[in-house]
């Protein structure tokens, strides 16, 4: 069986869709890959022969984000149809596919491509559904915006012409049925085994890395780290309102000859910066608590001009991209895993959350929608916040490691521990497994 995986966004920084390859080139397939170039894809696909990965050049990116409403939907309109036409010529020139995986969104060009070759090559069509492209769209634009709702009305079409269907939720399955009168399995995002709690060793010589990168000293201090992917979903201003919260909560009154934690040690940070030209350094100190976001997106200088304006004394806030070997470490050696994603449809869920599940590393999940309760429960897999000020009090928390013992913190930590999370092969089998290959599972 051969399957083409598409997913027009940086392949890379697409894990479900490599999962997804993964696990079908381990069932015996062959798989072709196809995204947008960017970061490199996980090792268990570069080094996989069953799965021939086919990165598509966009390097239009960048301007779409600069200037009004207007030009956003003519760039991006330019952008899609010379994404469309690299994508038709990749998926004409491999072999011939029995099955075309594509993931939504985005699904302009996407679905549109896809269905067509499908038609033409005789391969069967199948739609997993990340998230709706139109209510996504709709942050930008707005939910009345012409393009908005043409947006919606090219995603039913081709939803009701695609053969099979899978969804990352409940909620979006029932949406899917409701409104589009489609039926999708779901299949969650479940960690691979890569995500354990690291060996003491693994966790020391990461740290040893990370730490002059990131301008830290050589002792460990208790860390929150952030994965984000830098969109409008994800709530920034609600998290510097927590950080500067924190930090005046765990730097009290300024004892005399106290410094404050500034960014204006320049040498040092100069040093930090040429050792690693990929991270971010907004100071040096000695700070209680370090909270590390990781990933690369469009609002990340924002972010970090903002941070660096801040002067934290107590807290040490780091940008970083991590190679894609590092990351399952970095993320099981945190004391508490930070989700600040807002969905724009209420239906999807955030895949960070299963690679802080897989350690059993607890999460802090902003509570934007129902939905995430199919996922996680307060004092089982984390806690969940909805302002600034309960952000605040989860930072200062694991600051001073004061979680109480009877605080869902605490709760989540002991049930983590008595309860390993089922891993993406053997969820994945039960459920993508018997829609990609009938017959098989």
């Amino acid at each position: 069986m051969r399957t083409a995986v598409i997913v027009l966004g940086d392949l890379g920084r697409s894990p479900r869709m490599q999962y997804h390859a993964v696990s079908l080139a381990d069932a015996g397939g062959e798989v072709d890959l196809i995204g947008l170039e960017g970061a490199p894809p996980i090792l268990a696909v570069s080094a996989n022969p069953r799965i021939h990965v086919h990165q598509l050049v966009d390097r239009s990116v960048s301007t779409r984000a600069r200037g009004g409403v207007g030009r956003f939907v003519i760039a991006s309109m330019f952008r899609a149809a010379r994404q469309a036409l690299r994508l038709w010529r990749v998926l004409m020139r491999v072999p011939k596919p029995d099955t075309i995986l594509v993931q939504n969104p985005p699904a302009v060009p996407t679905l549109a491509v896809a269905w067509l070759v499908a038609k033409l090559r005789g391969a069967r069509l199948v739609i997993d559904w990340h998230n709706l492209s139109h209510s996504v769209a709709a942050i930008r634009l707005g939910e009345r915006h012409r393009a908005v709702r043409a947006l919606a009305r090219s995603e039913r079409r081709w939803a009701r012409r695609a053969g099979a269907h899978l969804a990352v939720s409940q909620a979006m399955a029932a949406w899917l049925q409701r409104k589009y009168g489609v039926r999708a399995t779901v299949v969650y995002d479940r960690p691979p085994q890569a995500f354990l709690r690291p060996l003491p060793a693994d966790q020391a010589a990461l740290w040893a890395k990370v730490a002059p990168m990131a301008g830290l000293g050589v002792d460990r201090i208790p860390l929150v780290v952030c994965p984000t992917s830098w969109t409008p979903d994800e709530d920034f201003d609600l998290l510097l309102e927590a950080l500067e919260r924190a930090d005046r909560t765990l730097t009290g009154p300024l004892a005399g000859g106290d410094k404050p934690f500034l960014s204006a040690d320049l040498s040092a940070v100069a040093q930090a910066k040429a050792e690693a030209p990929g991270a971010k350094v907004a100071g040096l100190s000695s700070p209680s608590l370090a909270v590390v976001l990781t990933g690369k997106g469009a609002l990340r200088e924002s972010f970090e001009a903002r941070a660096a304006r801040r002067n934290f004394k107590s807290v040490a806030v780091r940008t970083l991209w991590l190679e894609p070997n590092d990351y399952p470490i970095f993320v099981g050696m945190a004391d508490l895993g930070l989700c600040l994603h807002q969905s724009s449809s209420g239906l999807d869920l955030p895949m960070k959350l299963a690679d802080f599940r897989g350690p059993g590393v607890p999460a802090a999940a902003f509570d934007y929608s129902p939905v995430l309760g199919e996922v996680l429960t307060a004092g089982k897999e984390g806690v969940t916040f909805r302002d600034p000020g309960d952000l605040a009090n989860l930072l200062v928390a694991i600051a001073k490691r004061s979680a109480t013992s009877d605080s869902p913190l605490a709760r989540s930590r002991t049930w983590l521990a008595a309860h390993p999370s089922e891993r993406w092969e053997d969820h994945w089998k039960a459920t993508a497994g018997t829609v990609l290959m009938p017959g098989f599972y």
